[in-house]
Parts: structure tokens; sequence; C-alpha cells
């Protein structure tokens, strides 16, 4: 299966990063790819709730989500929308951080919700409070495809990798890691992560970023890492996206799963212990 990492610098207006999206995915598509990833929070970048509030959807009526829908049909690829920022029908008004697989035919074969939210302080300029605006989600995801079994996930779940081995041992074979990783944290620990979470899953991790610098109508901006990475159940490093826009191809061999695991059978030696 050739697969793609579509790297994007998603601005806050949706219309315009569906328009990105589906000449990225058409590229994508031409260059052979049949399993197409896009980044967190593909449709808006943004930081101001006032802002989110009048331009995102629920579900049901996002034009990003239908379009995107739409895009797999029309190239026959298997997609998944690394995120959409959506309106939920909770009392809180938070919205919902949403990851889909999306088959071949535009239908909806899986959703995931973003579990662990970034709320953190990077410096005196820069900290980040989703969970006042996301609904964290609840449930791991695992989907089953033709082609090999996916475990969803999305951005800061990359530092709980009891998600990861959940999944695994369930049976993933590739585990999704779209982001919009903040600058200082993803020079510092993004490619370490990425590659932990294959060696210990012994699983292929493909991590489809947000990148540069995003422009905002309103409330502050902010940069993403970028570096869009895909890494084998080995722990290799098959490419990098580096820091634009763009489209990275690799192909992936499921028999490598198998043979990293077969190597250290680490998913089947786990051990109770008391403590501490």
């Amino acid at each position: 299966m050739r697969a793609a990492l579509v790297q994007m610098t998603s601005s806050d207006q949706p219309s315009e990063n569906l328009a990105a999206a589906e000449a990225l995915i058409a590229g994508a598509a031409a260059d052979g790819a049949g399993f197409v990833l896009t980044p967190e929070v593909t449709n808006c970048v943004s930081a101001s709730r006032s802002h989110q509030a009048e331009v995102l959807s629920l579900e049901k009526d996002d034009p990003v989500l239908a379009g995107l829908r739409e895009t797999a049909a029309r190239h026959g690829v298997w997609l998944v929308i690394g995120s959409l920022a959506l309106k939920s029908a909770s009392a809180s008004g938070r919205f919902i951080n949403r990851s889909f697989l999306i088959a071949p035919e535009g239908t909806i074969l899986a959703r995931y919700d973003k579990i662990h939210m970034f709320d953190v302080v990077l410096s005196e300029t820069e900290s980040y409070r989703e969970s006042d605006g996301f609904r964290p989600g609840s449930k791991a995801v695992l989907a089953e495809t033709p082609f090999a079994r996916i475990g969803l996930s999305v951005c800061y779940d990359l530092r709980f990798p009891q998600l990861y081995r959940a999944l695994a041992k369930a049976g993933a074979q590739i585990l999704t890691v779209p982001a919009a990783f903040a600058v200082p944290t993803g020079q510092a620990h993004w490619e370490v992560l990425l590659r932990a979470r294959a060696i210990e899953c012994g699983a292929y991790v493909l991590a489809p970023a947000q990148c540069g610098s995003h422009e905002v109508s309103r409330g502050r901006g902010r940069d993403t890492w970028g570096h869009s990475l895909a890494v084998t159940p080995w722990g290799e490093i098959l490419a990098d996206g580096g820091d634009r826009p763009g489209v990275t191809c690799i192909d992936i061999d499921l028999g490598k799963v198998d043979g990293a695991r077969g190597k250290i059978p680490s998913l089947s030696h786990d051990r109770a212990f008391t403590g501490p």
C-alpha cells in the first residue's frame, strides 16, 4: 500500500483549508497513494473561541467533512482526516476534536475523539488550555480495513504510551498520529516520541502535521513544527515532510509489522506487578 502524508498550514477559514486539502489529496492520489492522511484540525487552526463558534459546524452540517468525503470518493482513496474541530451538542458548549477514517466510497468507517487535552505552559508568552474549548473523548478506536488494522489517535495523545500499547495489543498494525505540534516541543520531542511508539508497538506510525505560521483573522496566531513523519515498526524514519506544506509518499509493507513483533515480542510479555 502506498500512503501519503499531507502537510498543511491551515488558516482559521474552513473553506480555504478545504480547497488546500482537496488539492493536496488529488496530488497524492496522482502519485499512486491509496491511503492518504491529513493533519490535526485540518479545517481550522484558531485560538479564538468566538471565531470557532462562528465558523465551526456540527458533524452533520460540516462542509469540510462533506467535501473531503467527496474527495476520497472522487479519487478512490482511503482517507484519514487527521481531525476536524466541530461543534458538539454538549451542555458545556465545548467543541470536539474528531478524527475520521473515510472509505474509498466516501463513507465514514470510524470516528475518534481526541482523549488527551493539551493544557500546558510552554513559556511566558506561549500557553495552551485545550480543555477550556474542547471536550475530551474517552474511547480508543481500532478500525478494520481490507489492507490493515488502524489505530487512531491525535497529537497530544502521543505522550500517553498506554493508549498505543492497548491499540497494538488489540491488533493495530498502523498507528495514526495527526498533529499540530508546537515548535518548542516539536523540536525537542516529536521525532523521538514517534519512534518510541513505533518501537514499543512494533507498528507503523504515520504522523501528518501542521506546519509554519498560521494566518488568523481573530485572536492569537500560532506556529507549528511540521516534519510529518512515517516510521517503520523497527523505529526507522521512512520520510520527513520538512517544514512546508506538501505531500510525502511512502510504501507500507505490513510484513515488517510481523517481523518486528517476531524479533521483539514484548506485546505478549506484560506481567502484573504491585506498587509503587
